[in-house]
C-alpha cells in the first residue's frame, strides 16, 4: 500500500460564528474574512508540513485545485508544486487537479506539467479533476452541460501534446491551435503517470478503465461511507474485464493519531469541528447546477462529495442553533479514523480490506489544526502506524507511480540558505 499525505490547505482563522452569519464557505464567501497577513503565515506553515512528510517517509505529498473559497487556499497548486520540486528530492508529487476544463489553452496545463516534471527529475503524478461544480461552474463560469465535453477534449490536447514528436494541429470544438509544440517535453514517458480524482460518476469509473487511469475516490465521509462507491467501481471493473488490482485506485481519509484514543480526542476534536462546520459549510445552490451530474449518474443514485456536504448542512441548519454536528458524530459515522496506533491501523486494515484501494491519501492536518499539531499526527502515523500498513497488496504491481530518473542523473539541489540572496 502506498501512504500519501494530502494537505487542502484551508483558511485556518474562520471565526466561531462563521455558520450563523455566512451562508456559504465557497463561491461568495466574503472577502473581509480573508486577512492577506495571516495568509503569509499558514502558506509557510502549509508548505513546512507538506516538506516535513516528505521527511518522513510518506510515499508521497498530494495538493489540489481549488477557486474562491476558504476550504482550500491552493488555486493554483502547481505554485506549491514547483516549490515543493526544489525543496524535496525523492518524494513524488502528486498533483491531484489541474481541473482541464478551466485553462485556454489546456495546453498550459501540458507545459506546467511537464515543467514540474522536469524540475522535479521525473516525480510527478499529474491529476485531472473535472472539478466541484463550485470551482468550475460558479466561480469560473463554465456552463456545467459543456463541462465534461470540455474537459474530454481538454484531455485529448495535452495527451496529444506531450506524446506527438512533430508539431501539430488541434481543432476541436472548444479548442483551435494551429501549432502544438510545447517545450519542455517530461521526463516520464509516454507522460506522467495520470490519476482522476471523482466523487462517484459512472461515466468518470468506466473512462478510468478505458484508459487505463487510476479513479481517485476523494471522499470526506470516510471509508464506511465510501464501500458503497467503491463496490461500484469493482463491479464496473469485473464487468469491463479489468483486474482488480488495488492500485487501479485511490482514496483519502482524514486520520487523527495520539498514544490514546482519549489523548486523540482531546487534541483533534477542535480541528475536525472546525473541518466539517466550517470548511464544508457549502451552500445547497452552488452543488448540484443543471446538467453537471450525467443521465447515468443520477439514474444510479450517486451523489457526489460536495452534493452529499452541501445537503449536510441543509440538515444541520434545521436546528436553530446551527452549530454543526460534534466530534462523537464524526466517530460514530467514521468520517475519521481516530485512536491510538493500533486502533488507527486496526481502522485502515478495514478500510483496506473493504475498499481495496492501494493508494491511501491521508488527511493528516484539517481544519484549523496548527503546524505543531500537524507535525505531531504526521510523526505517530509515519513511525507507529505507517509501517505496519506497507506491506498490504504486496502481491500487486503498481504500474501507476512514478518513474524518476536515476539518481546519479539528478541535478544536486544545494540546501536552503537564505542569507545567499542578500550577498
Amino acid at each position: 500500500m502506498k501512504l500519501m499525505w494530502f494537505h487542502l490547505m484551508p483558511y485556518t482563522e474562520l471565526p466561531e460564528d462563521f455558520r450563523q452569519k455566512h451562508p456559504s464557505v465557497w463561491v461568495d464567501i466574503h472577502s473581509s474574512l480573508f486577512d492577506p497577513k495571516r495568509a503569509h503565515l499558514m502558506y509557510n506553515d502549509f508548505m513546512d508540513e507538506l516538506e516535513f512528510a516528505a521527511d518522513c517517509g510518506f510515499d508521497a505529498i498530494c495538493v489540489n485545485e481549488h477557486h474562491s473559497n476558504g476550504y482550500g487556499l491552493m488555486p493554483s497548486p502547481n505554485l506549491i508544486a514547483s516549490a515543493l520540486a526544489r525543496r524535496t528530492t525523492q518524494v513524488p508529487i502528486c498533483v491531484m487537479g489541474n481541473s482541464l476544463a478551466l485553462y485556454n489553452p489546456p495546453t498550459r496545463v501540458a507545459e506546467e506539467f511537464a515543467m514540474l516534471d522536469v524540475i522535479s527529475g521525473g516525480r510527478l503524478i499529474a491529476g485531472f479533476p473535472v472539478g466541484t461544480p463550485m470551482d468550475t461552474c460558479f466561480a469560473y463560469g463554465q456552463n456545467p452541460s459543456q463541462l465534461r465535453e470540455r474537459y474530454l477534449e481538454a484531455h485529448d490536447l495535452v495527451i496529444r501534446a506531450w506524446t506527438e514528436k512533430d508539431t501539430f494541429a488541434f481543432n476541436g470544438r472548444y479548442n483551435q491551435q494551429r501549432y502544438v509544440n510545447i517545450w519542455p517535453r517530461p521526463v516520464q514517458q509516454p507522460h506522467p503517470p495520470i490519476w482522476i480524482p471523482g466523487g462517484g460518476s459512472v461515466e468518470t469509473w468506466q473512462w478510468c478503465a478505458q484508459m487505463d487511469y487510476v479513479y481517485c475516490y476523494l471522499s470526506y465521509y470516510g471509508y464506511k461511507a465510501g464501500k458503497a462507491t467503491m463496490d461500484g467501481f469493482w463491479a464496473e471493473m469485473a464487468r469491463l474485464g479489468k483486474d482488480r488490482n488495488p492500485y487501479r485506485a485511490g482514496f483519502a481519509q482524514v486520520v487523527a493519531v495520539a498514544e490514546s484514543r482519549q489523548q486523540a480526542l482531546d487534541l483533534y476534536t477542535e480541528p475536525a469541528e472546525y473541518f466539517f462546520n466550517r470548511c464544508l459549510h457549502i451552500d445547497p445552490r452552488f452543488a448540484a447546477p443543471a446538467g453537471y451530474s450525467t443521465e447515468a449518474t443520477q439514474r444510479a443514485g450517486l451523489e457526489s462529495m460536495v452534493k452529499k456536504a452541501a445537503n449536510a448542512q441543509s440538515l444541520i441548519m434545521g436546528d436553530k442553533t446551527n452549530r454543526g454536528m460534534t466530534m462523537a458524530d464524526f466517530v460514530e459515522r467514521g468520517y475519521i479514523v481516530i485512536g491510538s496506533p493500533d486502533e488507527v491501523l486496526e481502522q485502515l486494515n478495514a478500510l483496506a480490506d473493504d475498499l481495496h484501494v492501494g493508494h491511501l491519501m491521508t488527511l493528516i492536518q484539517f481544519g484549523n489544526m496548527d503546524k505543531a499539531l500537524t507535525q505531531y499526527n504526521t510523526k505517530m502515523f509515519a513511525e507507529h502506524v505507517m509501517p505496519r500498513l506497507k506491506t498490504r497488496f504486496a502481491e500487486w504491481e503498481d504500474r501507476w507511480w512514478p518513474k524518476p530518473m536515476a539518481e546519479a542523473e539528478r541535478a544536486e539541489i544545494p540546501g536552503f540558505a537564505p542569507k545567499l540572496a542578500a550577498e
